[in-house]
């Protein structure tokens, strides 16, 4: 009989064989791909907060570095602008643009910084209808801040035709929020506070290395980037096998009860007393209080209320020729017209409430004039849309007339 003495390399070969085996075994027995995704299978290494935090790309702004969603627009900024450069190139006054964003008209930006507008640039109408911030902003702006003598003559003064503003393209899908920086505030709390990435949020805005904010900046918060839905295979539902019975057999017809004898004789008892009657109560008609602060400047019914970004005012519809009333005292600001060439009327009330009146006609105003609450100064226009646009702004920003109508 020969004996075989192992030697140190035979048994080191022998070992590697026996620890390859599982791993041959493992490959051997699978016989679908293998699933490269190692999330929470690798010790602590997990990569779900990263997939759940992803966030889609900033839209690539128009020619005029304008980005625009349905309620507002950002301007983004090119390498070597100022904010000069910016309110030249959209058509806003450098001044309103800085007081809006906290910052100074000669301030300078870094390439792809966001710059909130404080209302549409002139000539991005988003809809067929008015845009009432563009058109009587730079009338608000040029108007006198002193008022004539009552002795003034009312006139109707002609306008000159406006161009038609052109419509920008609208972005689809959610609308970013526009989060105001406040003090004390950095990049890192806004991350945290949305729970997006900082790089994403710089990336968006623009920002520079060391991700510095100021007070009073706006900054797009990037939207999660959500993949499509994968759709689970329905359930087939396999219908149990029919209990086929001879003709006349299966469940029996019950007979009606009056078949075999007849209902049994009941006297029902009249009630111990007649139900109650129920109180009446009177439904107050809803009045228009003379202690509001301002007054309806058409009789007539509301066919369309307040919509931030979409109706920023109410639309009240009247007959035909009816009267348009001033809502409250003040002076009228400005008169222009749409890109339709219907007349809008824009009366200061003070330093920055004002009240818009559009789709009117026979003006009895002129610009400057000074006009009392329920003063005649327009009439609705002829035709089957009837009704007058009317607008509370404070400042540029539009708020709901109703509070201030009741």
């Amino acid at each position: 009989m020969t004996v075989t003495v192992p030697t140190h390399r035979n048994r080191v070969t022998g070992r590697k064989a026996l620890m390859a085996l599982p791993l041959v075994a493992v490959l051997a027995a699978c016989e679908a791909p293998l699933d490269y995704d190692l999330r929470g299978q690798i010790g602590a290494f997990n990569t779900t907060k990263a997939a759940q935090t992803a966030t889609a790309s900033r839209p690539k702004p128009d020619a005029k570095g304008l980005i625009t969603y349905p309620s507002y627009q950002v301007a983004v900024a090119r390498r070597g602008d100022t904010l000069n450069d910016v309110a030249g190139r959209i058509g806003l006054p450098a001044s309103e643009l800085a007081r809006f964003n906290g910052m100074k008209p000669d301030d300078p930006l870094r390439q792809g910084e966001i710059i909130a507008l404080p209302r549409r640039a002139p000539g991005t109408a988003t809809s067929g209808g008015v845009d009432i911030a563009s058109l009587a902003g730079d009338a608000i702006d040029s108007a006198p801040s002193t008022t004539p003598s009552a002795a003034s003559t009312v006139s109707t003064t002609p306008l000159a035709p406006q161009p038609t503003a052109s419509k920008p393209q609208v972005q689809s899908g959610p609308e970013p929020v526009r989060h105001k920086v406040k003090r004390g505030e950095t990049a890192y709390t806004v991350s945290r506070l949305y729970q997006v990435p900082v790089k994403s949020l710089a990336e968006w805005n623009g920002l520079g290395s060391d991700f510095a904010i100021r007070e009073g900046q706006f900054l797009l918060i990037p939207l999660k980037d959500r993949p499509a839905p994968r759709k689970e295979a329905s359930a087939v539902v396999v219908p149990a096998a029919a209990t086929v019975t001879a003709p006349g057999e299966g469940t029996n017809t019950p007979l009606p009860p009056s078949a075999t004898k007849p209902l049994p004789q009941e006297t029902v008892a009249p009630a111990a007393q007649a139900p109650k009657a129920l109180p009446k109560v009177e439904v107050p008609t809803p009045t228009r209080s003379s202690s509001a602060a301002m007054g309806f400047p058409v009789k007539g019914k509301i066919i369309r209320t307040y919509s931030k970004g979409k109706n920023d005012g109410i639309d009240i519809a009247g007959a035909a020729g009816a009267p348009v009333q001033a809502a409250d005292g003040g002076t009228v600001a400005a008169i222009t017209k749409d890109s339709n060439n219907i007349p809008i009327i824009v009366i200061r009330h003070d330093a920055k409430l004002l009240t818009v009146y559009a789709n009117v006609d026979k003006i009895e105003v002129n610009k400057g004039d000074t006009v009392s609450r329920g003063q005649t100064i327009a009439a609705l226009r002829d035709g089957p849309a009837a009704y007058v646009h009317f607008e509370v702004r404070n400042g540029f920003e539009s708020v709901d007339p109703l509070p201030y109508l009741q």
